[in-house]
Formats: C-alpha cells, sequence, structure tokens
C-alpha cells in the first residue's frame, strides 16, 4: 500500500513511535520539526471537532418526538434514525485509511466538519424523509470520518502525551454529548421550532472547520510519497488479518453495544421503577456527567500502568456489579449503580487511548483505528435494536440485561488480548 504522503511544510511533524514497544522491528525515531504554535493550533482543532462528534446523534436523540411528528416519520423509520449513527460510523470510518493516503489530516478535518454542518443544515430545511435520511448520513460521514482522524493526530503531535491528550478530546467529547442533550429542547423551545434547535449545532460544527483551514492550506498538493522518496516503502497493514485488529474491533464494539443500549434504554429503566420521567433522565445525565472526568483521566492512568488488565479487570466488575444492581434493585440503589455504570463506562476513552499505544506509525494507526472503530460500530449497531427487541418480547428487564451481562464478558476477553504491550505493525 502506498504510505500516507510525507510532511512538506513543518506544520506537520512526523511521527514518533511510541517508546512503549516490545522488542521488535522500529521505524527510526524523529523529532516533531512543527513548532509549538502549530501543535497548540491542532489541539484546539480536535478539542472542537470533539465537542461536536456526539452533539448531532444526543441532539436529534433529545427532540426525536418533536422530530417525528414534525416529519410524519413511522416507528420503524425513527428505529432506522437511531440505529443509524453506528452504520454511518462503520460503513464511513472504513473507507478513512485510503483518504489519509491522499489527502492530509488537516485537510480531511476541515472537509468533515464543513459535511457535518451541511448535513445537519440540510436534514432541519426539508419535509422529506429521505432528504431527512441523506442529510443526517452525510452529516455522520463528516463525524466518522474525524473519529478516525484523531487517534492519528495524537499520534503525529503528542506522541509522548498520547495519554493526556486523548483524555482531553475524550472529555470534550464526552462534555459535547452531555451539553447538547440537555440544552436542545430549551434552545428549540426559545427559538420556537425543533428544526431551528437542530441547526444551533450546525454552527458549532463550522466553528470547527476554522482552525484546520490555515494548516490545510499551508501544505502545498499532496502527492504520493512514493514519487517523493526514496525510502522503502512499508508493507501494507491489514488489522483484519491480526489477532489485535480483531481483539480492538471487539472490545470497542461491545463496548460501544453497552453504551449505546445505556443511552437508549436506561431512562426508561429508571421510570419502569418507579422514577418519574423527570428523575429518570437525571439519573441518565448523571451516568455521562460523572464520565467526564474520567474520561480525562483515565488515558493518561492507562499510559502509566505496565500492565493493563487489573484496571481492564475493574471496569469490567464496576459494570457487572452495575447490571446486578439495576437487575435486581434499581430503585433502592439507583445513585450507586449509576456511578458504577459511569465507572464502566470509561473503557471507551480507554479504547481510544490503546489505538495510539499499539500502533507505531502513522500507517499502523490510522489503520487500526479505522478497523476498530469501523468493525466495533457495526457490532455496537445491534445493542439498542436488540434491547429493545428482548424487553418488547419479555415485558422486562432481566432479559436484557442479561444479554448486556454476556456482551460484557466477550469485552472482557478481548480486553484481556489486548492488554499485553504488542503492535499491529508486528503481526501482519
Amino acid at each position: 500500500m502506498t504510505p500516507p504522503p510525507p510532511p512538506t511544510s513543518t506544520a506537520e511533524p512526523t511521527v514518533v513511535p511510541a517508546d512503549t514497544a516490545p522488542a521488535g522491528p522500529r521505524s527510526t525515531p524523529t523529532r516533531p520539526s512543527g513548532p509549538v504554535a502549530g501543535a497548540a493550533l491542532v489541539l484546539v482543532g480536535m478539542l472542537l471537532v470533539a465537542l461536536n462528534l456526539r452533539a448531532a446523534i444526543t441532539s436529534l436523540g433529545a427532540l426525536l418526538d418533536e422530530v417525528r411528528d414534525g416529519m410524519g416519520l413511522s416507528g420503524a423509520m425513527a428505529g432506522v434514525i437511531t440505529t443509524l449513527p453506528a452504520i454511518a460510523f462503520g460503513v464511513f470510518g472504513a473507507l478513512t485509511p485510503r483518504l489519509v493516503r491522499r489527502y492530509s489530516p488537516p485537510r480531511l478535518l476541515a472537509a468533515a466538519m464543513v459535511l457535518l454542518a451541511a448535513g445537519q443544515l440540510v436534514r432541519v430545511g426539508t419535509t422529506s424523509t429521505v432528504v431527512f435520511l441523506v442529510g443526517s448520513a452525510t452529516a455522520l460521514a463528516g463525524v466518522a470520518v474525524a473519529n478516525v482522524l484523531l487517534p492519528l493526530l495524537v499520534k503525529q503531535y503528542f506522541p509522548h502525551r498520547i495519554g493526556l491528550v486523548t483524555g482531553a478530546y475524550s472529555m470534550t467529547l464526552t462534555a459535547g454529548a452531555a451539553t447538547a442533550a440537555a440544552t436542545t429542547v430549551p434552545i428549540a423551545h426559545l427559538l420556537g421550532s425543533w428544526r431551528a434547535g437542530l441547526a444551533v449545532w450546525a454552527g458549532l460544527a463550522a466553528v470547527a472547520v476554522l482552525p484546520w483551514l490555515p494548516l490545510a492550506l499551508r501544505r502545498g498538493t499532496t502527492r504520493r510519497a512514493a514519487a517523493t522518496t526514496t525510502e522503502p516503502t512499508p508493507a501494507r497493514i491489514r488489522p483484519a488479518r491480526t489477532r489485535l485488529g480483531w481483539a480492538m474491533a471487539v472490545y470497542f464494539g461491545t463496548q460501544s453495544l453497552s453504551a449505546y443500549a445505556i443511552m437508549g434504554w436506561l431512562a426508561q429503566l429508571f421510570r419502569d421503577a418507579g422514577f418519574q420521567p423527570e428523575q429518570a433522565g437525571l439519573l441518565l445525565a448523571g451516568v455521562t456527567a460523572l464520565g467526564v472526568p474520567i474520561a480525562l483521566l483515565m488515558p493518561t492512568f492507562a499510559g502509566r500502568l505496565r500492565s493493563l488488565r487489573p484496571l481492564m479487570l475493574a471496569l469490567s466488575a464496576a459494570m457487572a456489579i452495575a447490571y446486578v444492581g439495576v437487575a435486581l434493585a434499581p430503585h433502592r440503589g439507583a445513585l450507586l449503580w449509576v456511578v458504577l455504570l459511569a465507572i464502566g463506562q470509561s473503557a471507551f476513552p480507554l479504547a481510544l487511548a490503546i489505538i495510539g499505544m499499539r500502533a507505531r506509525t502513522t500507517e499502523g494507526t490510522v489503520a487500526l483505528s479505522a478497523f476498530t472503530q469501523s468493525t466495533g460500530y457495526l457490532i455496537a449497531a445491534i445493542g439498542p435494536l436488540l434491547v429493545g427487541i428482548l424487553y418488547q418480547a419479555t415485558g422486562g428487564w432481566t432479559v436484557p440485561i442479561g444479554f448486556l451481562a454476556v456482551a460484557l464478558v466477550v469485552q472482557t476477553a478481548a480486553g484481556m488480548i489486548i492488554a499485553r504491550p504488542r503492535h499491529v505493525e508486528d503481526e501482519r
């Protein structure tokens, strides 16, 4: 596979391989050549992008009833819309490595945020269900590309601060999701329509384009590396052919499956347990709110550990206790279960950090990131749907929670594989 084009300006430093590697073939370490100001601009751009990555999803979820009424959507079509993010992340995320081989990450991120803004505007400006779906898919395509690129940029610009920077953008992502979920309905009421409430988030995506424009324009015409360098072309990295790649995808996928199921159904579970709708919503928000500081600290903490296995087992134990709790005593111990769920869901920022820890090169990072997230989100897409089917079929939560417990066992087994220090380049 043709490697990504080499940097042609000091704005994009070369990759410094992670120094956590076991013995094995290594690329020659190099120091970042970009100025501090360039790295700072990249960090600001990454945080703005992260702020947008779930806002387009949670804002729509907050107004789903209004959108259904306004668009005349059937229950089945509403189900398609709620499943669309995971499917889009899987499909469009898989295409990102090909784009990286032709265009620089700043150009791709600028284009991704333009797609996100444009897609959100399209879906609020139409009365057609088909156009609404096309607009949503366009917006989610931008999110999918950005999902894959952020771990790559952490590796390129902050190779010695992978945990800290991953934690920062994970925290920002979580905060953006919570903010959109909490404020979209009041904004819609203030502005007088659900369309205006959703359109606001297109403006946030447009702002996220700005830091990437100088970096994208500073770079000259992208050319294939084979035409501009005499260095040997590295072998193509195919995570789908490695044990590590599949373990990463299964870990990410089963964790995301749990997260989507919790976001979609936890409030209903608490309502069934006797809580008022407002109280159930606050309990669900508590999972997200508690996850914000944990998302900041988790990747840094993980980077300092010699072995990740105790940490992964602890997170799985927190989730297991929470599942037992919400099944047996959802009302009495609700606050404790919310805290444990928030701790267990910190497996998400941990998985993002591990992507950078399990690849040495730009090629390996983007390949592993794309495969992990695209395959993982396709696995996750079945979560809310199957939980809903099981809940409707059984009229209770024992079987759905049992399904989530089985997914947790699979997640833990995959985590034991990826916890051992290794690199995807060594398994190709």
